[in-house]
């Protein structure tokens, strides 16, 4: 009878992780389910507010032709569709970020390796969710720069 020893274990049929696969550092609470609960419904609600922007920006209207400026020009014009497209931007990087995380913390054996990696991910989507959220509040389509309106067409005369 030949015996199967227990996955991860030192000793055959312990059932005890082997030393080198424990990981440094105190228990997390409840931060591992929390987030894995975080990525089934945030992934429920990017559904909704990505079909939702497909259909209005590929459907509605003229379709993809419409899709220029000043369409988005009109469409942040209204506070609902900034919101929608802000909610969609942050839950879409929170999201994104929790996932790579979850990869990082599988895949980097070193906790240093570990713990830069992350710090990179966190940054870079600090980044863009800030620069995200400025363009989306921010957004002028019709500048002023030295007393010349730009970029013209849709824009209503000074």
């Amino acid at each position: 009878m030949t015996t199967i020893e227990t996955p991860r274990s030192g000793k055959i049929g312990s059932g005890k992780v082997a030393p080198k696969y424990n990981r440094s550092g105190s228990s997390r609470g409840n931060f591992e389910m929390i987030a894995w609960l975080f990525m089934r419904l945030s992934g429920i609600v990017l559904v909704v507010l990505i079909f939702g922007h497909l259909f209005v920006n590929l459907l509605v209207g003229e379709g993809i032709h419409a899709i220029d400026f000043g369409f988005v020009a009109g469409k942040w014009a209204d506070p609902f569709w900034q919101f929608w497209d802000l909610a969609m931007l942050w839950l879409a990087m929170l999201h994104g970020t929790n996932g790579v995380r979850t990869i990082i913390n599988d895949y980097a054996e070193k906790d240093s390796t570990r713990f830069w990696l992350k710090m990179v991910l966190y940054a870079a989507t600090l980044v863009i969710i800030i620069l995200g959220t400025l363009v989306i509040f921010t957004f002028n389509p019709c500048p002023v720069v030295d007393g010349v309106q730009l970029p013209g067409g849709f824009c209503p005369a000074p």
